[in-house]
């Protein structure tokens, strides 16, 4: 009950309770992340001494992507009636609780003179934090500041109040992704949408990769569902960063139409092309010098470099990238064993992974999806798709032939069990729009009937049309109908 609780709407600033506790996210699996712990955060309504409380904010920027969000002025708005100019706690309102993290809580919240926007707020108690997770704190709100995609959350303010870290981000109505995997038939997902979330996936990776960004904790309950049924990955406090240096290459490549030509409402077709050569520039920013030895991340994404614990860099997202394809596919990971030991021993050993044999997805396409996912699961990351030259391999790989992908944001979410709702005004527009026409067709043919003459306005002319005209256009439409 304690997520469906709603705070009451005071003039006091709120300050939170803090306990340790197992408590994961209600959505989220017994899937956890190593090396991390949770906190439980409860509503106090004692007022934050204002002797004690050290409050700051970070900059509003005004060249984010989505500098016209109604939420960006909203804020500004607050700040600027602030004595200090900053966004503070008491010009926010708690809706409720949405669930706890791996090192705080999150809230849905809303500014108090602006009820139309709504956020998520992160709130992290430092006092119960060891100077590790402290660095995975930071770490998370240095990366959030960093960032700039539709794909990836936007940070609106960094709070510090006392002893609490607050990041007030984008909320996500729809949940996480792999809630939603829970709802198919046979927790899989259809090809198409295994496509059209994958495809996004990966270009958030590229993102995070151009900026040295190594994400280290791929999964899909840190995939969440906008309003609009498009992804945004979260989580961002295993990460590590790394220097990458920006280049331009040419790659000869096949000119013509690919054998899947739409990425339209989940649906892709079939067409043949021709097979002339182009000289393709190529745009490639990957970390390839990345290393870290911190063995961190969910133990069924783990990539066998990690868990050796040898060392590792860029090549453990493209190996959970892998996982992260087969587990929507086949509603499991690949090297899952009967306990958390198992599974890392199977990751570990030479064993080459096999495909699950599930009549239902044996369907077109599935050719090209298991051929990725073999080559983004080679153990040997010098060997594996991606590790060189980054998304821009992985994007030509056939499994995403026909991707327009500057246009990807701008494609239809596909339709799955339990997924984004059809708003009801645009249901009602288009039924609205088609009695509008019937209504019309039953006057048109009315006045045919008693032999008055008809009139078109255009504009300020009227023009006079013979009723011959009329039984043209309502035999038409009849003929369209049937």
């Amino acid at each position: 009950m304690d997520e469906e609780t709603y705070f009451p709407d005071t003039d006091l600033d709120f300050s939170f309770t803090s306990t340790t506790t197992d408590r994961t996210f209600p959505s989220s699996s017994a899937r956890s992340s190593l090396a991390r712990s949770s906190l439980t955060l409860s509503f106090n309504e004692s007022r934050l001494s204002c002797s004690t409380t050290n409050t700051s904010t970070t900059n509003i920027t005004t060249l984010h992507h989505r500098k016209w969000d109604p939420r960006w002025s909203a804020i500004k708005a607050a700040a600027n009636l602030s004595s200090d100019g900053n966004l503070h706690l008491h010009h926010l309102k708690l809706i409720r609780h949405l669930g706890t993290g791996n090192l705080g809580r999150v809230f849905l919240c809303q500014l108090r003179d602006c009820s139309s926007a709504t956020f998520a707020l992160k709130v992290i108690d430092r006092d119960t934090l060891s100077n590790k997770k402290l660095s995975h704190v930071q770490m998370e709100a240095e990366i959030l500041s960093m960032l700039d995609h539709p794909f990836l959350p936007t940070l609106y303010a960094h709070i510090q109040a006392s002893h609490y870290t607050c990041l007030l981000i984008d909320f996500c109505p729809n949940g996480d992704l792999y809630s939603l995997l829970r709802k198919q038939p046979g927790n899989r997902f259809p090809l198409a949408a295994v496509r059209f979330f994958a495809a996004e996936v990966l270009v958030a990776l590229e993102y995070l990769h151009a900026l040295g960004i190594v994400y280290r904790d791929l999964k899909p309950e840190n995939i969440l569902l906008r309003e609009d049924g498009h992804i945004m990955l979260s989580d961002f406090d295993l990460c590590f960063k790394a220097d990458v240096v920006p280049t331009l290459k040419f790659l000869h490549c096949k000119n013509g139409k690919s054998k899947w030509s739409c990425f339209t409402a989940g649906c892709f077709g079939s067409v043949a092309g021709s097979e002339d050569e182009e000289l393709v520039p190529e745009f490639v920013a990957e970390p390839v010098t990345a290393f870290s030895r911190s063995c961190v991340g969910t133990h069924e994404y783990l990539a066998p470099e990690l868990v050796s614990g040898n060392g590792h860099g860029n090549g453990v997202d493209w190996w959970a990238f892998g996982v992260f394809i087969y587990e929507l596919l086949y509603g499991t990971t690949p090297f899952k064993g009967a306990s958390k030991d198992s599974t890392l021993r199977n990751i570990a050993s030479s064993r080459q992974m096999r495909f699950l044999h599930v009549a239902e997805v044996e369907a077109a396409g599935m050719a090209e999806a298991k051929d990725l996912i073999e080559k983004l699961l080679v153990k040997d990351p010098r060997r594996r798709l991606g590790c060189t030259r980054g998304a821009q391999d992985i994007k030509r790989h056939p499994f995403f032939d026909g991707i327009k992908w500057p246009l990807i944001r701008h494609y239809k979410p596909p339709q799955v069990v339990g997924g984004v709702a059809r708003k009801r005004g645009h249901v009602g527009h288009v039924k609205r729009r088609r009695w509008f026409w019937k209504g019309l067709d039953c006057l048109m043919m009315r006045n045919i009937n008693k032999g008055y003459p008809q009139y078109c306005f255009l504009g300020s002319n009227i023009k006079h049309i013979n009723a011959n005209y009329y039984d043209y256009v309502h035999n038409n439409k009849l003929r369209k109908n049937a």
